[in-house]
């Protein structure tokens, strides 16, 4: 199970990636700012700095913040944490996270109560292998001020079976697993969907669909969660961190979380950097960091890593309906 959650991180590394959004805005990341990777600066769209207390008034008043990370970046995860703590103390707040799936739940549940150590949090809750780096901090700080974590996702081994087969995957899971899922996965014409694929550099358009389809999948379902959680508790702000791709100009999580209740007010934070930015008018505020290193300097690279990916999950997905 290890090597499948290494391979679907890679693919969702990849896809950041190659999904970003070059503008000529002479919006830059504030240099002076960003002397080492732990280092960030949040300004507006028009490039106004806000200190971290501006930006927790900035998104006082919504009711979903969604932060859109690149994955184990120390600046972003710093951030993060920082801004949790910052809206923990002027008002209750809830901790949504992309990296860990509705079947964990219970057990999140257990460790933020302190009835099982760390390790079996890692081991049964299928933790990323980068939790310790970058998802600890958070979830200590949820464990000491008593603040909900959901665990908003579905499954990636489940999710990589679509991004294989297709929706129809769906049919051939137990109720229970089905549960895991939003109820509503629609793979409609979109923004979103057009982006996707403008951004999609091999396989066919059968392929495409599929890998679509599951990227989709991971955003309605942490909609829906996000969402039925409001919807239980009303008064309590929802802070949600997820990929960068899932999160960037609101096509993503937030368009999901419209679809379910257009009422609900939205405020995007988006990570960029020098190399990765906006569009001139997107109403995202910027997080800026360093940019990480490049994890591939060749096409070769990158498709030998997809090719891995591919050859992993095959297997996972012959036993899904059993697990």
């Amino acid at each position: 199970m290890k090597q499948g959650r290494v391979s679907v991180r890679i693919i969702s590394a990849w896809l950041a990636a190659a999904c970003i959004v070059f503008t000529s805005s002479t919006l830059h990341a504030k240099t002076d700012a960003l002397a080492t990777l732990f280092d960030y600066q949040v300004t507006r769209a028009e490039g106004e700095s806000l200190s971290l207390t501006q930006v927790a008034r900035q998104v006082a008043d919504a009711d979903v913040v969604l932060i859109g990370e690149w994955h184990g970046h120390p600046g972003v995860h710093r951030f993060q944490a920082e801004l949790l703590s910052q809206l923990a103390s002027e008002h209750p707040v809830a901790l949504s996270m992309e990296q860990f799936s509705r079947d964990t739940q219970p057990v999140l549940d257990q460790y933020l109560a302190g009835e099982i150590g760390e390790d079996t949090l890692k081991r049964q809750a299928n933790a990323w292998d980068n939790y310790d780096g970058s998802y600890r901090p958070l979830i200590e700080l949820a464990k000491q001020r008593q603040i909900e974590v959901i665990a908003a996702n579905a499954p990636k081994r489940l999710v990589r079976c679509i991004g294989q087969q297709g929706l129809s995957y769906l049919d051939s899971l137990s109720e229970q697993q089905r549960s895991w899922f939003a109820d509503t996965i629609d793979t409609q014409d979109s923004p979103y969907k057009r982006k996707f694929k403008a951004n999609m550099h091999h396989g066919s358009a059968s392929q495409t669909d599929a890998q679509y389809a599951a990227q989709l999948a991971w955003d309605a379902t942490m909609a829906e969660s996000i969402v039925d959680h409001h919807t239980a508790q009303p008064d309590s702000q929802i802070v949600h961190i997820a990929g960068r791709f899932h999160i960037a100009e609101g096509l993503g999580t937030a368009a999901q979380i419209h679809a379910r209740n257009p009422e609900l007010r939205i405020a995007l934070i988006t990570a960029v950097s020098d190399q990765a930015m906006l569009s001139d008018d997107a109403p995202d505020l910027r997080l800026h960091v360093l940019p990480m290193p490049q994890r591939w300097l060749s096409m070769d690279e990158m498709r030998q890593a997809v090719s891995q990916m591919k050859g992993q999950g095959a297997a996972q997905c012959k036993r899904a309906t059993n697990s």
